[in-house]
């Protein structure tokens, strides 16, 4: 905690509105999708998604996956307790759907689906992607399912799997993901190992999102490491998110954005 603390007082005195951004593509990013205020119709299926699972009281047993296979934990647990304290944050499902929307991403893929939270506004933000969702816990994967097809959200297809083991079996460079949103695993062992097998998956069109950048000092140092890479162009920290874009005619340059 005292980490997270110290870093958001670091992260407000580094961090810009619109007003201090100089980068065209940034400053529209911004302007036009971190701060669009309009009312979308489908924040409301997303929160009526989010209030199905905090009205679930029935429990599951949970499984976290750690570094390679390694399972270190199982629990039981209420689902409305997951999609209370695991899950993604409202604001920022609606901030998730609205970077969906904005760039219409063909080609989806999702790191970590837990209950689905974040899927739906992924699969909201653009009904036509084809959207690839992993999960290492059976049980959380089969929650989430059940709501996918209760919202109807038909363009997502879930996967349970340990994610290194799915990543290096698959032919990644004969696919071409636009966005791949990673929430899986918050150390900075696997978070780079991630990064290096996705490599090749890589466009001008890629958008790379990481969660909880700054979690902990080794998630800081991975997010370091990744803004740095010489592939990687353009990088937003938001604190929660760092985003990652590979856009070859854009000069390399990293902004500290608040939200």
């Amino acid at each position: 905690m005292l980490h997270l603390i110290k870093s958001y007082l670091n992260f407000l005195w580094k961090s810009k509105n619109e007003h201090g951004v100089h980068s065209p593509f940034v400053f529209n990013l911004v302007t036009k999708c971190f701060y669009d205020k309009k009312k979308y119709a489908e924040y409301s299926i997303l929160k009526n998604y989010r209030n199905s699972l905090l009205a679930n009281k029935n429990t599951i047993e949970v499984t976290d996956f750690g570094v390679g296979s390694r399972v270190f934990k199982n629990n039981t647990r209420a689902i409305n307790q997951i999609a209370k304290n695991a899950g993604i944050s409202a604001k920022r499902a609606e901030l998730l759907f609205r970077i969906t929307n904005y760039f219409q991403p063909n080609n989806i893929l999702e790191i970590g689906t837990s209950l689905g939270l974040a899927t739906s506004a992924l699969s909201l933000g653009n009904p036509k992607a084809k959207i690839t969702t992993l999960e290492g816990c059976s049980e959380t994967s089969l929650v989430a399912k059940k709501q996918f097809e209760d919202f109807n959200l038909d363009n997502i297809n879930p996967v349970v799997v340990e994610f290194s083991e799915y990543l290096k079996s698959y032919q990644l460079s004969a696919v071409s993901y636009q966005l791949i949103y990673f929430d899986g695993n918050h150390s900075k062992q696997a978070t780079l190992e991630y990064f290096e097998l996705l490599l090749p998956t890589i466009t001008n069109e890629s958008i790379w999102i990481f969660d909880d950048i700054h979690w902990s000092a080794e998630m800081e140092e991975a997010w370091e490491i990744i803004h740095n890479h010489p592939k990687v162009t353009v990088t937003i920290d938001t604190f929660q998110w760092g985003i990652v874009f590979f856009r070859e005619k854009q000069l390399k340059e990293h902004f500290v954005i608040r939200f």
